[in-house]
């Protein structure tokens, strides 16, 4: 069974995947259902779940959806009437590992199982496996993230990284959840998190769902605060590791990491296993989603840019390995990660 979280972004229900919609937070919460695989994938892309870890336990689910609509449509043929709704989920986010992950899992119980008869059942038990084990997964973290900090420890964080990026609990919110409960953090202060708010609108919610003092900030304002001497920490998640310790995660995680490089802030990464793509040796062979010009010029339906004006939107960056200071996944820290050091918990 399910540890029961305060918050979490997905449930299976009433033979549906029900998902909370993101877009909404923090002032609606609004629960969407789905019945198909590919209705799924589109609320993969469109963000209603975001957040590596959350969005490989839907793409899971998406599969189980696959799978009965395969059934219904092919019966004994329903392993090739597969492929064209994995292929539309694979596709929906290009960055995030953790898709990719689950889905390849997904497919090697599949392609075991009898062509006579209905994979559904077993398949969403291997879901609801891969949503239990990254719930027990962000528990692990938050205790050996935490058991890194000092007492007293002021942390910045980037995007969402909480329960709602993830099956619950969080990878990093989970460790600085973890390190309140602890007495180790103090204060947090939350980038806000352009084009999409995620800091404003998921991170600032979700600690102050848990009673964990938080101070909003643009993300340009993070030199001036780490200036000041009193950030201890930045403390992050990820959407793809590769095998030397390079680092995907929400544009403007790189600019953070060379300010807290130069100013002697520590830099933490928490992420699952299942978000290191081992087959990459180093970031450059990350691929890196480009999202609408829109969401950079519009806020809300709203132009704020002048007409017709050209606007970059890339949704992840790279930070490089040497400018980390530790990388903490369910398997082991890893302090300065390398190729070296990161096959260590392979």
């Amino acid at each position: 069974m399910q540890k029961q979280q305060s918050i979490q972004p997905m449930a299976w229900r009433d033979n549906k995947l029900a998902l909370l919609d993101q877009r909404q937070l923090p002032h609606h919460q609004n629960w969407l259902d789905y019945e198909h695989p590919d209705d799924v994938a589109n609320a993969i892309t469109e963000m209603v779940v975001r957040g590596a870890p959350a969005i490989g336990i839907t793409a899971a689910y998406g599969v189980v959806l696959a799978a009965r609509q395969a059934w219904n449509i092919a019966a004994i043929n329903w392993k090739q009437a597969m492929t064209a709704p994995l292929a539309h989920l694979a596709e929906s986010r290009p960055t995030a590992i953790n898709l990719h992950w689950a889905i390849h899992r997904m497919t090697e119980i599949y392609q075991g199982l009898p062509d006579n008869e209905s994979p559904e059942a077993r398949l969403l038990k291997e879901a609801q496996c891969i949503h239990d084990e990254d719930i027990v997964a962000n528990h692990v973290m938050g205790k050996l993230g935490a058991d890194l900090l000092n007492a007293n420890s002021i942390v910045l964080t980037h995007c969402n990284a909480g329960a709602l990026a993830t099956g619950g609990f969080g990878t990093a919110l989970g460790v600085i959840q973890q390190g309140y409960i602890d007495g180790k953090i103090d204060h947090v202060y939350a980038d806000e998190t352009r084009p999409w708010l995620q800091g404003a609108r998921l991170t600032a919610w979700e600690l102050q769902q848990n009673n964990i003092p938080v101070t909003l900030q643009t993300e340009g304002a993070a030199a001036v605060l780490m200036a000041t001497g009193k950030v201890d920490w930045v403390i992050v998640g990820a959407d793809r590791i590769t095998a030397n310790g390079d680092v995907a995660n929400k544009v403007g995680t790189y600019m953070l990491a060379i300010l807290a490089k130069y100013h002697g802030v520590k830099m933490m990464v928490v992420a699952p296993t299942s978000t290191i793509d081992w087959q990459s040796h180093d970031g450059a062979e990350i691929p890196i989603e480009q999202r609408p010009e829109q969401e950079v010029t519009m806020i809300n339906g709203m132009q704020i840019a002048p007409e017709g004006v050209a606007a970059l939107n890339p949704a992840f960056d790279v930070t490089p390995a040497k400018l980390i200071d530790a990388i903490v996944t369910e398997a082991g820290v890893i302090i300065s990660p390398s190729l070296e050091s990161m096959a260590a918990i392979k």
